[in-house]
C-alpha cells in the first residue's frame, strides 16, 4: 500500500489494547494520520472486542508479531511488564522505528527498556496525562487526550527529527505535547498524580475500616471530597503497583513533604489557628483556579463529567 501524504506513521503497533491503546487508535483514525494500526494482547477476549470494534487491522496474541515491520510502536501495558516486551520486539524491529510508551513513569522505562532497543530503532518514552477509571478496550474514545498534555522524555542522543514527528502525532492526537529529561517527569509526576492517588486509596481503605460507620452510611453521605477519591481509586490496581514501585524514590520524598505539610494543619487545627488554616486554604484555591484558567479542567460543579461511559 502507498504512503498517504496525511500519515504520520504508515504502520503503528499498538503493545495492549486497554483505555490509551483503544482511545489512541480512536484519535488516530479520527486525525487519519495512520495507515494501518495492529495490536497485541495477552487474551483472546481482548483481541476479539478489538477486532470486533475495529481498533486494530489485525490482532496478535504476541507483542512481537504486532510490532512487526511498523514504523511506530507503542508500548501500552503497565510499566513493570514494559521491559520484557522490549525484549521480546527487539528481533524484529525495522531499522527507522520508534518506540514509545504511555506509561506513568519514565525512569524505569529508560532503564529496563532501553537497553534492547536496537541500533538504527528510535526509543522516545512517553506519557500522555489522560486517562479515566475504566479501563479495558471498550473504554477508549477519541477525544480522551483533547487538550490534555502528553510528556516525551527522549534519552540523550536521540535525534531532534524523530522527536518532532512523534510530537506531531500526539498534537494530531488532540494533544499538548512538552519535552523534559525522565528523572523531572517523575518527580512532577509524583506529586501531580501519583501521590494523589496513594491518599485517595488509603482514605477510601481507612473509611472502609472503620467499625463505627457503617458501609451503608459511607456509600449514603458521600459527599463531593470523598466521591471524588473513590473515582481516582477505582483506577486499574495493577498499573498503580507498578507505578509506586518503579517511582519508589520521588514519590517517598513527595509523601515526606506532604507528611510534614500535613502536621503542619494538625498543629493549625490543634491550636486553633484560624488565620493559618485560613491562608493555606486560600493558597489552594489558587492553584484550582490555575488548573481551570489553563483548560485542564472545568469550574462546573460536576467538575465538567457529563456521565457519558468511559468519561472520567
Amino acid at each position: 500500500m502507498a504512503a498517504h501524504s496525511k500519515h504520520i506513521y504508515e504502520k503503528v503497533a499498538l503493545i495492549g489494547i486497554g483505555l490509551i491503546g483503544s482511545s489512541i487508535s480512536h484519535a488516530a483514525r479520527r486525525a487519519g494520520i495512520v495507515g494501518t494500526i495492529t495490536g497485541s494482547a495477552r487474551t483472546p477476549a481482548t483481541l476479539e472486542t478489538a477486532k470486533r470494534l475495529k481498533l486494530v487491522d489485525a490482532a496478535y496474541p504476541t507483542a512481537a508479531e504486532a510490532a512487526r515491520d511498523a514504523d511506530l510502536v507503542i508500548l501500552c501495558v503497565p510499566v513493570g511488564a514494559c521491559g520484557s516486551v522490549a525484549e521480546e520486539i527487539a528481533p524484529v524491529l525495522k531499522p527507522g522505528a520508534v518506540v514509545t510508551d504511555v506509561g506513568s513513569v519514565k525512569g524505569c522505562i529508560v532503564r529496563d527498556c532501553g537497553p534492547y532497543i536496537p541500533s538504527g530503532v528510535h526509543f522516545i518514552p512517553g506519557h500522555p496525562i489522560a486517562g479515566t477509571e475504566h479501563s479495558g478496550p471498550e473504554s477508549g474514545f477519541a477525544e480522551l487526550f483533547d487538550n490534555r498534555w502528553c510528556i516525551l522524555t527522549p534519552p540523550d542522543g536521540t535525534v531532534p527529527s524523530e522527536v518532532a514527528k512523534l510530537k506531531s502525532f500526539w498534537q494530531a492526537l488532540g494533544s499538548n505535547v512538552e519535552v523534559m529529561p525522565a528523572d523531572h517527569h517523575d518527580l512532577v509526576l509524583a506529586i501531580t498524580s501519583h501521590v494523589p492517588h496513594l491518599i485517595a486509596y488509603n482514605i477510601v481503605n481507612t473509611a472502609a475500616h472503620l467499625e463505627r460507620v457503617t458501609d451503608s452510611e459511607v456509600i449514603k453521605f458521600s459527599a463531593g471530597g470523598f466521591r471524588d477519591f473513590t473515582r481516582i481509586a477505582a483506577s486499574d490496581p495493577t498499573m498503580w503497583r507498578d507505578v509506586f514501585l518503579n517511582n519508589k524514590e520521588a514519590v517517598l520524598e513527595m509523601l515526606g513533604r506532604f507528611t510534614e505539610d500535613l502536621i503542619h494543619l494538625q498543629r493549625a487545627i490543634r491550636f486553633g489557628e484560624g488565620e493559618t488554616l485560613f491562608k493555606m486554604f486560600t493558597d489552594a484555591r489558587a492553584i484550582r483556579r490555575g488548573i481551570i484558567q489553563a483548560g485542564q479542567d472545568t469550574a462546573a460543579p460536576n467538575f465538567g463529567r457529563d456521565g457519558k461511559p468511559g468519561k472520567g
